[in-house]
């Protein structure tokens, strides 16, 4: 993945005295959780993107408050705080294959690829509209953006910052999201006007047009075989497309319904393709199995509507209500434990 920004490095600060030693990360999760949930806190508006780094070691995080943090995964520190390089909210982020550089995305209609050792930027690109995505191709080589206000997306050489692609209105409307292909031979996009698309590298040109969801597509991810393809929509709904055959043309998308209460925001494959993770407005994250199309697991209390996380007791029948309400009514725990058994 690569995204770079180019800026005059005088107008950039790398705020080191944030990198404070006291540990900012807490654990919020109950005392017999079996999915830890730990909090960073830091920023100081919305956070837009997160990416780990050095084998999980290290999270770099971007936010509306137009800054970007290096997090150490363990503690919670923060290593290190880049200013100056947008003058307006942060988008997106992304970290590059060989985690030398980052790339940032934001409302002031710049990229801006970034040094990571030196807090330097190493170029500035620039849209018409607002800049809502970017994304490093697999192999680092190329940096995408999306924007909105002329719908465009814009293909860059990462080492150079030169234009290799200007696609002008590929989408009616607002582009949401945009990723590599594995192979990096085709980029895929999703915009606000309700539809997916690919566009080829070799023959600049649209292949795949998908339409299926009825309000906004926010986010998409491949698998790394390229077999199953992933959308999320703020119709509170994730497809999967089967884009290896073409079925999809005559049986359309399988969707996974019924766990989001909320706009779906983000859909990531596991790294074998066999589950999905999805993200909504509604403050749930959902794990799916993608070939049976059910969910495996949702991290929210559907009683008090907490983030929630599985006990260690995997004899609960109800596997969607936390530990604090299970304990607020023992009676009926002891039932459904009682009542399992005898099943």
């Amino acid at each position: 993945m690569t995204e770079l920004s180019d800026a005059f490095t005088a107008d950039l600060a790398v705020d080191e005295s944030l990198g404070s030693k006291e540990q900012t990360a807490t654990w919020e999760h109950e005392d017999l959780a079996q999915v830890r949930i730990r909090v960073y806190r830091g920023h100081t508006d919305g956070v837009t993107s997160g990416h780990y780094m050095n084998n999980d070691s290290r999270i770099l995080t971007s936010s509306s408050d137009k800054t970007i943090k290096v997090w150490k995964t363990d503690t919670g520190q923060i290593l290190r705080t880049y200013l100056g390089g947008h003058s307006a909210a942060i988008s997106k982020a992304d970290v590059s294959p060989d985690e030398q550089r980052f790339v940032t995305s934001g409302w002031d209609k710049k990229v801006n690829v970034w040094d990571l050792e030196s807090g330097n930027i190493l170029w500035t690109g620039q849209h018409a509209g607002v800049v809502t995505c970017c994304k490093f191709s697999h192999d680092g080589s190329m940096m995408i953006s999306g924007s909105d206000l002329d719908n465009t997306l814009k293909v860059w050489d990462t080492n150079t910052g030169e234009l290799i692609h200007n696609v002008d209105n590929i989408h009616t409307s607002t582009i949401t999201s945009c990723i590599f292909a594995p192979l990096d031979d085709k980029i895929i996009t999703t915009s606000m006007d309700k539809t997916t698309k690919f566009f080829d590298l070799r023959t600049s040109k649209v292949t795949i047009k998908l339409e299926g969801h009825i309000n906004i597509i926010s986010n998409c991810d491949i698998s790394f075989d390229e077999r199953k393809f992933a959308t999320s929509s703020w119709d509170k709904t994730v497809k999967i497309w089967d884009i290896a055959t073409g079925a999809y043309r005559s049986k359309g998308a399988t969707s996974l319904t019924g766990s989001h209460e909320g706009s779906v925001s983000s859909c990531k494959f596991s790294s074998d393709g066999l589950m999905l993770v999805s993200g909504s407005y509604d403050a749930t994250v959902v794990v799916w199995d993608v070939d049976n199309a059910v969910q495996k697991l949702k991290l929210q209390c559907s009683n008090c509507g907490k983030p929630f996380s599985m006990t260690q007791l995997e004899s609960f029948r109800d596997n969607t209500i936390c530990v604090f309400c299970r304990l607020q009514n023992r009676e009926k725990t002891m039932l459904d434990i009682m009542n399992l058994s005898e099943t």
